[in-house]
């Protein structure tokens, strides 16, 4: 599919039209696919990733302020980061196939970068920075409302996941809980580990993430909805 077609394609998932397209690709450029093409660092999604992140806790923080007055700023502080994490975006990213649009270098793409966690996540936080300069903080807002902050009790269970499933577990279970690391891929500068949540000898569920811990909540997650 060329290029341009599915940039449109992602337009219409996300119920937004940019002006100005070259911010769509910006926002869906990633180093690898720059440095690749000798297009500079500064041609990379990196920057909007920057200001997409500031955009992203500012709008966050409006809504938990607005939507929950009673909520303690030290609860507001711990609830706004679990929304904002990597593996929070990375999740809203898979919600709109955001990985089939990003622009990767062959490397990336052979090692399985339209998955990872990691950029996926930084493309998400760089199409809401795109989304800020094309149209504005209204239509930032309204993209993160429907996209980040539509479903928290659902995503409250996977901030959760791991400690949901211990205790769920330990009501229902004799059997005890545990988490096996599959692998570990890519350099070390971006690395990935692969986890198992076990049941005993049994595997409930996997997940991926830049760290050991988080590939851990991914895989409860998964273990919770029962998708392995």
């Amino acid at each position: 599919m060329e290029k341009t077609s599915r940039f449109r394609e992602l337009e219409e998932k996300i119920g937004y039209h940019f002006q100005d397209q070259g911010l769509l690709r910006h926002a869906m450029c990633h180093s690898s696919y720059a440095n690749e093409r000798n297009m500079g660092r500064l041609k990379s999604n990196e920057r909007l990733e920057f200001l997409g992140d500031a955009v992203l806790e500012l709008i966050t923080s409006e809504f938990l302020y607005k939507s929950f007055p009673q909520m303690p700023e030290g609860e507001a502080t711990k609830t706004r980061a679990s929304i904002v994490c990597e593996q929070s975006l990375a999740f809203c990213a898979r919600s709109i196939g955001l990985g089939a649009y990003i622009l990767l270098g062959r490397g990336e793409l052979a090692s399985g970068g339209r998955e990872r966690p990691s950029i996926t996540s930084d493309a998400f936080e760089a199409l809401i920075g795109a989304v800020y300069l094309d149209g504005g903080f209204t239509s930032a807002k309204e993209f993160v409302r429907r996209f980040v902050l539509d479903d928290l009790k659902h995503k409250q269970l996977f901030f959760d996941s791991k400690t949901i499933l211990q205790e769920r577990i330990q009501a229902h279970c004799k059997e005890s809980l545990h988490y096996e690391l599959v692998r570990e891929e890519g350099p070390d500068h971006q690395k990935v580990f692969v986890v198992r949540a076990m049941l005993g000898e049994r595997v409930i569920g996997e997940g991926q993430g830049r760290t050991k811990k988080a590939a851990e909540q991914e895989a409860a997650y998964h273990a919770l909805t029962g998708k392995i």
